[in-house]
């Protein structure tokens, strides 16, 4: 493979996309020059400054903490072009039109370094037109990478070359864009819209055409393709508005115009509402109304309108019911529910058959043009529009041969290649052997393993064999090497007996015959905190010395987190909320993916960190005092962190809040490596001859010196109406306990005896009404309530 370093990186053209790619660069440290025309009265770099301060204010955030845009350096094409020369990469993302890129082109060939690489980031203009006229060097050196939108967020990176573009190249770019900036990085062909757009502007267009034949309404179809399916929340009509209509007719148009042959050719024609649509500027949230429109009620509520696709008219939603999507709420695997939606007998189960079906001939046809291997097809539609499965994956969960012949039924012919592997004998796209996933290779006609699956980890393919032990709320799994790993898979991960009783039990097994151990899964979710339903049972049966008991059981398995023989490494992403949060405040080690939301959340639910968070606030507290004055100050932002429940907006803000220590986590960027990187990590641990920590007694609390400011600021914000005096109660039990109770001078205590603490403080505030109430609104509503 090449050996280059990408230290600088040039991005020309700062709209929507050029911004946002040049902060996903700096936030993975990568010193970025982002360069826009000149504004033509006033400051020149007015129009790339205006748009990088536009996109550092979008919800949500393109970077990982503030600091990041110091990375980002602003110019304009007039003045800065020449600094590109200093550049490893200089990556174009102007309007889509061939003239224009190619004078961005000509002159970026007058002022790179040679061997530097430039890309461009075009979603719908052939690769090879862009490099037509320029030199060997820059055509070797020349490819696709089309980001999707938001870059931070969606996974995707297609690569796409061009005949002239040096192979190292694009192994490179396939392996940086995985490892650094933690795509699924899908080598494409330079073919029409390249393979998420082409497959995914299909399914939309063939969904679109379907809903007027099926008569159906914006919410049964959103109802419909949500997350039932594994499809994301905003499912079909709202995406749409996110996205913009224009840009999903503009690349249905391309598709129209560029794919005469394409047998779903006029399925990329708008339908009659549609055009309307477009016609009416009705583009989705950018023109404030698409397939939706928010009012406002007469007594000033929000309300969110749904458009009727006769009439054309907004009109209040109508709540969808459907006997087939009742029956996958109790299904958590998703591919279980497809046969659910295969076999559904209501008009969920006709939208499926008449959609899938037509999917699966349009993407079986696909093969070879858009790309030579199915699975290529499945990360596209994983990654870039957040499928959970790919549509391969989908027919496989239905059953191929089955699908085959319902197909038949509503006129849609798989491509011959799907018939002759059914001959043969092969029933299925991929399979798993030895833990590593496999797929039908259609020139061998023999399964393949998918390359570059050796550097991830997926629990799914381990499950069937290498499970030794579990129990409803969570299994332990041999990863191999000496390692173990607890996997959760409660609702939302949440934590309760039977986790804990899987994570002691993996201890003592790591502790007599393995080496480490790895808490991590592949769910949505990291952990959404302690099972709160469990405890608002307790405390409403008022059975004390049951909830003391299972506080007491969650503290202790944090404490055995920290205090075994053997290294545990807690592996999280997205939401890692409560005890989630506490089990990694207690590892020896946390390999969190870049996209983690890491808090203490336990206010909201009118209690405070119970399971040995608010303990190790403390003891962070006290290895921070310097002096009195810092003492306090210090004292004060770890009371604050918890009491106004901050949660990290990435991996890197979760440091900046307290959460992680120095040079005791690592960040994969790519959630895919996540398990691996946790794995590697507890054998660079045992090897290096790990040894248990001893447990601490010499956490400095400042008892009635630090009581005073606590009260007094909570006093402040009550009598201020900012805080409830619920609210009050709360944080004047919080700083009890992180001041060591009302001990008459600062006092060296131990672990146990905050730890009795904030179990005392946390049983005391169960036995609250108003904590009872917030609790039963997140239990029964999902919904904070501050009372």
């Amino acid at each position: 493979m090449m050996n280059k370093r990408i230290n600088k990186v040039a991005v020309l053209g700062s709209g929507i996309m050029g911004s946002r790619i040049a902060c996903h660069f700096a936030n993975i440290g990568v010193e970025v020059l982002l360069l826009d025309i000149p504004a033509k009265e006033g400051d020149k770099n007015g129009i790339v400054n205006k748009a990088l301060e536009t996109a550092v204010k979008t919800n949500p955030s393109p970077v990982y903490t503030k600091s990041v845009v110091n990375k980002i350096t602003t110019g304009n094409f007039e003045d800065d072009m020449k600094k590109i020369s200093a550049y490893d990469w200089v990556i174009e993302v102007v309007v889509e039109n061939l003239d224009i890129k190619k004078q961005v082109f000509e002159q970026v060939e007058q002022h790179r370094k040679p061997g530097s690489i430039i890309s461009s980031n075009t979603s719908g203009i052939p690769i090879h037109m862009m490099a037509e006229g320029r030199s060997e060097d820059f055509k070797a050196n020349f490819c696709g990478t089309h980001f999707f939108n938001p870059p931070r967020y969606l996974r995707l990176l297609e690569i796409i070359p061009t005949p002239y573009t040096n192979p190292e190249l694009v192994d490179f770019l396939m392996h940086y864009g995985d490892k650094f900036l933690g795509k699924t990085t899908v080598l494409c062909k330079d073919t029409p819209a390249f393979i998420a757009n082409r497959v995914g502007v299909y399914s939309i267009m063939a969904l679109l055409h379907l809903v007027e034949k099926m008569d159906l309404t914006v919410e049964e179809v959103d109802k419909y393709t949500g997350p039932a399916l594994g499809r994301p929340k905003s499912a079909t009509f709202r995406t749409t508005d996110v996205v913009g209509l224009d840009t999903m007719i503009k690349v249905a148009k391309g598709l129209y115009d560029n794919c005469p042959e394409d047998k779903a050719h006029e399925l990329f024609k708008l339908p009659e509402y549609v055009a309307k649509m477009e016609q009416n500027n009705w583009l989705g949230d950018k023109t404030s109304q698409g397939f939706y429109k928010k009012t406002k009620t007469p007594e000033g509520k929000t309300e969110i309108l749904a458009l009727d696709l006769k009439t054309l008219t907004y009109k209040p939603q109508v709540k969808v019911k459907s006997a087939t999507l009742d029956m996958t709420k109790s299904i958590d695997n998703v591919r279980e529910r497809m046969k659910v939606f295969a076999a559904g007998r209501d008009k969920a189960g006709e939208l499926f058959r008449a959609s899938f079906f037509g999917l699966f001939e349009y993407v079986s046809d696909r093969i070879p043009e858009i790309s030579n291997e199915l699975y290529r097809i499945d990360d596209a539609m994983r990654a870039g529009f957040g499928w959970e499965l790919g549509p391969f994956e989908v027919w496989d969960a239905v059953g191929i041969t089955e699908a085959v012949e319902g197909m038949r039924k509503y006129g849609h012919v798989a491509a011959p290649w799907v018939h002759e592997m059914l001959a043969a004998g092969h029933t299925s796209f991929y399979k798993v052997a030895e833990g590593i996933k496999l797929y039908y290779d259609i020139p061998s006609k023999s399964y393949v393993p998918v390359p570059g699956a050796e550097a991830f980890i997926v629990l799914d393919n381990l499950r069937a064999k290498q499970t030794l032990w579990k129990n409803a709320g969570a299994s332990i799994i041999d990863l191999g090497d000496g390692i173990l790993n607890v996997e959760f898979h409660s609702k939302m991960n949440t934590i309760g007996g039977d986790t804990l009783q899987a994570i002691n039990k993996a201890i003592d097994m790591a502790e007599k015959d393995y080496r480490g151990l790895v808490i991590g899964n592949d769910g949505a979710n990291f952990s959404a905190g302690a099972n709160v339903g469990m405890i608002f049972m307790m405390a409403v049966e008022q059975e004390w010395d049951e909830l003391n008991m299972a506080i007491r059981m969650f503290q202790n398995t944090s404490m055995r987190i920290r205090y075994s023989s053997i290294p545990v490494v807690v592996a999280p992403h997205n939401l890692t909320l409560g005890g989630g949060c506490e089990f990694s405040l207690h590892a020896d080690h946390v390999q969190l993916n870049a996209e983690t939301y890491m808090g203490l959340v336990e206010f909201g639910v009118g209690v405070i960190p119970g399971g040995g968070g608010t303990k190790e606030f403390a003891l962070r507290a006290s290895d921070e005092f310097k002096s009195e004055q810092i003492a306090q100050n210090v004292l004060k932002e770890r009371f604050l962190t918890i009491g106004m429940a901050k949660v990290s907006t990435s991996a890197e803000e979760a440091f900046d809040l307290g959460y992680l220590q120095q040079d005791k986590y690592s960040i994969s960027m790519n959630r895919s490596r996540l398990i691996a990187d946790a794995k590697a990590k507890a054998i660079e641990l045992a090897e290096a001859g790990y040894t248990m920590p001893v447990k601490r007694k010499d956490i400095k609390v400042l008892g009635k010196q630090g009581l005073g400011i606590v009260y007094a600021g909570a006093n402040s914000m009550y009598s201020g109406k900012y805080i409830s005096e619920h609210d009050k109660k709360i944080s004047e039990k919080l700083g009890y306990v992180l001041c060591g109770g009302d001990l008459s001078a600062p006092t060296e205590v131990t672990e146990q005896y905050l730890l009795d603490l904030e179990r005392e403080a946390f049983l005391s505030l169960c036995g609250e009404r108003k904590t009872l109430e917030r609790i039963q609104s997140i239990v029964t509503k999902g919904k904070p309530l501050r009372n």
